[in-house]
């Protein structure tokens, strides 16, 4: 069986959505001829754990491993954080207003740690890799970013041993949402820019998750870019309870931060509570994930604090049974440039849990597209709450009927092990002559 090297900071016990998709990849890779290598850090700083994933790990795989040294705690140190604190990711702010300490911090990742806090590990990585590859070939690589460190490690093993290799961006680099709250100086901008420009000419294959974000890397160097979505793996779905209807509920998996806050959402429900018995009586929003102190401002200034169930943690196979068993299923967007390409991870699973889903989001962006084209949801417009209000009131009106109802049209073709196909046919065509 042919092997192929995976170099990714996310492996279990970390949890979150950056690694589902190259651990559930992993998964399935050997029914279509490939056998996986991992190559992760030993002792790495993820924001969560979960440990229920590690189930996923097929038995018997490659998992190389070599310490790293993050300056974490030069940031906790900044920003008064004790030393086992973890650090939130996707700027998560949990005081009211970040202080001087916070700021510098931020202006020293964007500007000293380029590509990202983990490019410490680029050098040591290359040389390990380069040494044990020599005696353990392997017929392709795969590099998956962010962190976007995973590709200049790639980069470097494609210039000493031309192993083709398959860059996989799970976001944007220079053109991620929150690129421009980084501080960058004239300078750092470059060198980001630059960096990436090399990951991409050198890719012998860059794959990235929606249509829009092709055209984004396009528009950066003039190459094939494929687009392979995230999905949902069935067998995280098999024994889920069955929704019932004791409670009109809408959740929300994973982080909310700022600006995913969907603040006409909650003028809306602050109404409808205050005017209708039935939202006032049955309504409850769940939020399973970290919480930006934003969104917990908005919610109390409309009056739903005592309508929310909030959740910093579960690990992923009781998240989706909690979510299984809501009315609504609540996708807001950010609210920030670049937004058209944004798929999130859950977008998938939630499809897969067949509640409704409600996007706040542009009406025309890949994420409508999607819920459009399998007839999931409704999608909102970040400001349309005439919309948000009466598609609230036709839900409420199916849920007292008991017919809120999802069919998810045409979901297969998001299915992991569809995906992987898909993954190793691409990683097969690289390797030919």
């Amino acid at each position: 069986m042919k092997k192929v090297l995976i170099i990714s900071y996310y492996w279990p016990p970390s949890s979150g959505a950056g690694v589902q998709r190259w651990l559930k990849f992993s998964k399935y890779l050997r029914e279509f001829g490939w056998e996986p290598v991992i190559y992760t850090p030993e002792n790495p700083e993820y924001p969560g754990y979960d440990h229920s994933l590690q189930k996923d790990i097929p038995e018997g795989i490659t998992v190389l491993k070599t310490k790293i040294w993050e300056p974490y705690l030069v940031y906790k140190i900044f920003t008064g954080r004790k030393k086992h604190e973890k650090v939130q990711a996707g700027f998560i702010s949990e005081s009211k207003k970040p202080g001087m300490a916070e700021r510098m911090a931020t202006w020293l990742r964007g500007n000293l740690f380029i590509p990202d806090a983990r490019k410490f590990w680029i050098r040591p990585s290359v040389k390990f890799l380069s040494h044990w590859l020599r005696q353990n070939p392997v017929d392709a690589m795969v590099s998956t970013g962010p962190p976007h460190s995973m590709h200049l490690i790639a980069l470097g093993i494609k210039k000493k041993l031309n192993i083709p290799w398959l860059a996989d961006f799970r976001d944007p680099w220079t053109q991620i949402d929150f690129y421009d709250q980084l501080m960058l100086t004239n300078s750092a901008d470059r060198k980001h820019k630059r960096l990436e420009k090399q990951v991409l000419k050198n890719a012998d294959k860059v794959v990235t998750v929606s249509p829009s974000w092709a055209e984004d890397l396009k528009s950066l160097y003039e190459r094939e870019i494929e687009v392979l979505t995230n999905g949902f793996d069935p067998e995280d779905f098999a024994n889920l309870p069955e929704f019932n209807y004791d409670t009109f509920s809408i959740t929300h998996l994973g982080s909310l931060n700022a600006d995913r806050n969907p603040h006409h959402l909650w003028k809306v429900l602050g109404q409808l509570v205050a005017e209708n018995a039935f939202f006032k009586n049955k309504l409850t929003i769940r939020l399973i994930g970290k919480t930006d102190i934003s969104v917990v401002e908005a919610l109390e200034k409309n009056g739903l604090s005592t309508f929310v169930e909030k959740t910093d943690y579960l690990p992923h196979d009781e998240a989706l049974a909690r979510a299984s068993q809501s009315a609504l299923l609540l996708l807001p967007i950010n609210d920030t440039p670049n937004v058209m390409g944004i798929t999130p991870g859950k977008l998938y699973e939630y499809l897969a849990l067949r509640r409704p889903v409600l996007v706040i989001g542009p009406e025309d962006g890949d994420t409508a597209s999607i819920i459009y084209q399998t007839q999931s949801g409704a999608v909102c417009g970040f400001q349309n709450a005439e919309k948000m209000k009466d598609q609230l009131l036709k839900w409420s009106n199916d849920f007292q009927s008991q017919k809120l109802l999802c069919t998810s049209e045409g979901i297969d073709y998001f299915s992991r092990k569809e995906l992987t196909r898909k993954m190793a046919g691409l990683i097969q065509q690289m390797c030919q002559p």
